[in-house]
């Protein structure tokens, strides 16, 4: 199926392992012309080449989006390289939880600039040259739980209902501009965090996420390349009757729509 993604401008944050590379080599193997960024030169350099190794159109952008001046630059250079933005997808963010009390003033506010903030600043900053080009996608990618927070969960919870919120009013006043806006909630999917805190516990990898995959309906976590679908179908023109929806991508993991 034609997904309509030939030559349209792609910038996915947070590219660079997980759901978000999976994301730009999805969207580049299906025409896009897709910019990267990550924090980490060495990596975002890797993924790039990998990318132009199929003969996608690609660059990489080292940026913190938790920082409004790199906001700026990321999206000035998708313009300077390719001469607007059609499509943004938010993913930048890992999971930062504890109990509340043990929340200080700072961690609350460098997630809320990372996973809140950079949405905010990146559509701002994006929604312009979408409207000149005739219309736009962006997909925020959030967790499920967003939807139904747990116990000692905070503040990954909170900012990432706080983007739910952002993504349903945006898909509301956009809409006249023929932008969608829709939201992702991850589940449990195999991620660099999950690698990393095996090897901090000095288990198997494999076997942490068979562990994790008994508490989900389907039997097991899903794959970054899963989540990477969905969002490329939101994305294309298949999905041009749907803006102010909210995906869950969890094997049925969430009690809630």
């Amino acid at each position: 199926m034609d997904l309509g993604l030939t030559g349209k401008v792609a910038i996915i944050t947070g590219a660079t392992q997980g759901i978000g590379q999976a994301t730009a080599m999805k969207l580049a193997g299906e025409g896009a012309r897709v910019v990267i960024c990550a924090r980490g030169r060495e990596r975002l350099d890797d993924v790039v080449a990998k990318l132009r190794a199929t003969g996608a159109e690609a660059i990489g952008v080292q940026a913190d989006v938790g920082q409004a001046a790199d906001c700026e630059r990321l999206v000035a250079e998708a313009v300077s390289a390719f001469g607007g933005v059609d499509i943004l997808v938010n993913n930048a963010g890992t999971a930062q939880v504890g109990a509340f009390e043990s929340v200080t003033d700072e961690t609350w506010q460098a997630d809320l600039d990372l996973k809140l903030f950079a949405a905010v600043r990146l559509c701002r900053l994006a929604i312009p040259s979408m409207r000149a080009r005739g219309g736009g996608r962006i997909v925020n990618v959030t967790n499920i739980g967003a939807k139904q927070p747990a116990a000692r969960t905070m503040p990954t919870t909170v900012s990432r209902a706080a983007g739910q919120a952002m993504s349903k009013a945006l898909s509301k006043e956009l809409a006249p501009d023929g932008i969608l806006v829709n939201t992702v909630c991850i589940g449990l999917v195999r991620a660099g965090q999950h690698d990393a805190r095996a090897a901090r516990q000095g288990v198997d990898a494999e076997a942490l996420y068979e562990d994790m995959g008994r508490t989900v309906p389907l039997g097991r976590v899903g794959r970054a390349d899963e989540a990477a679908d969905v969002i490329a179908f939101l994305v294309s023109e298949r999905a041009s009757f749907v803006t102010g929806s909210s995906i869950n991508i969890d094997g049925g993991a969430s009690a809630v729509f």
